[in-house]
């Protein structure tokens, strides 16, 4: 891929050279941080820090989230320097700042830095040492272990570098001062096991896509078939941890009636994925739409759609029934 990359840094040198940097504004600055991604850790880092025994200042709080953006978008920044070769030849990615030759690679890599930086002092400020450190290693294991390691060399690459998308809860857990806990590592646990049944569902009907980037994602190593059966394990497994939260101080009567809806409702869609063809037909479409798919591939779509509300109403109905049992105390 180095002639790619070096294609793509050809491409941005010469357009921002046409036009003087001058068409890099504050929306290709913010499309470099993943907005989508970011979205899903704020969130997240937020419920945990909701969730968290102790309580925390309002505006120290509200800092520390400032501050856990600012290292997920810092994180997505250095994730598209070092992926821009790829990103090139994916439908879904070749628009991004960098491959759309909106802008330098040097200035991407300066944004990315500088970012994780201040986030992570900011966060040592705002809040303690061990949620700065914890956020620091969350960066380093993005951008190193899974990025520039992972990805490109193992159909686990999700599977294992999905635990940078688990940190966020335990890093709020620990700004509100609550510490490393059994309740926060489940927490972990829960993201954890969501990300591969979430991503694989995405890489059946776009293994096409991670096949020219030479992504060796699941399907385009293991096969379809087996992606859409370990997809139906995590998915048990998912709800395994679920229930596993039950026995710690975030269990209640409220989350688990919620929980176990969201959690059949996974299981009986990821089951009709192991049951689908979807992913046989190599040959699917090319679109850099999400969810536009083929009608065999519709159970993989439908699946990864859900995915995503699902994790934001689990971890919502935790913050909630919080939230309500402190009303009630």
């Amino acid at each position: 891929m180095n002639a790619a990359r070096q294609t793509v840094d050809n491409v941005a040198g010469l357009s921002l050279a046409r036009h003087h940097m001058s068409l890099a504004g504050p929306g290709d600055y913010y499309a470099l941080m993943k907005p989508r991604v970011m979205s899903l850790v704020v969130f997240t880092a937020m419920v945990g820090l909701i969730c968290a025994p102790a309580s925390m200042n309002p505006v120290l709080a509200a800092a520390s989230i400032l501050c856990i953006a600012a290292g997920a978008g810092a994180a997505g920044a250095l994730n598209m320097w070092y992926d821009r070769d790829i990103d090139a030849v994916m439908s879904r990615t070749k628009k991004r700042p960098l491959p759309s030759g909106k802008m330098a690679p040097s200035s991407v890599l300066a944004f990315g830095i500088i970012m994780s930086m201040g986030s992570v002092l900011g966060l040592s400020m705002a809040a303690n040492y061990l949620a700065a450190g914890l956020l620091a290693f969350t960066i380093f294991y993005y951008f190193v272990v899974y990025s520039m390691w992972l990805k490109r060399r193992t159909p686990q690459n999700i599977v294992i570098g999905g635990a940078a998308g688990a940190f966020p809860p335990m890093v709020g857990w620990a700004a509100a001062g609550g510490g490393i806990t059994p309740e926060s590592l489940v927490l972990f646990a829960i993201i954890f096991l969501w990300t591969p049944p979430h991503f694989w569902a995405l890489a059946l009907y776009k293994q096409g896509d991670y096949g020219k980037a030479g992504i060796p994602m699941m399907p385009n190593i293991k096969g379809a078939k087996s992606t859409r059966l370990q997809i139906f394990v995590y998915a048990i497994l998912l709800a395994a941890s679920c229930v596993w939260l039950a026995v710690t101080s975030l269990g209640s009567p409220l989350y688990m009636a919620v929980a176990g809806l969201l959690n059949f409702t996974f299981i009986v869609l990821a089951y009709k994925v192991w049951r689908s063809k979807a992913g046989d037909d190599v040959m699917g479409l090319d679109e850099a739409s999400l969810y536009k798919v083929k009608a065999g591939e519709k159970a993989a779509r439908n699946l990864f759609a859900y995915s995503i509300i699902y994790l934001f109403a689990l971890f919502g109905i935790l913050a909630a029934s919080h939230v309500l049992s402190g009303f009630g105390g």
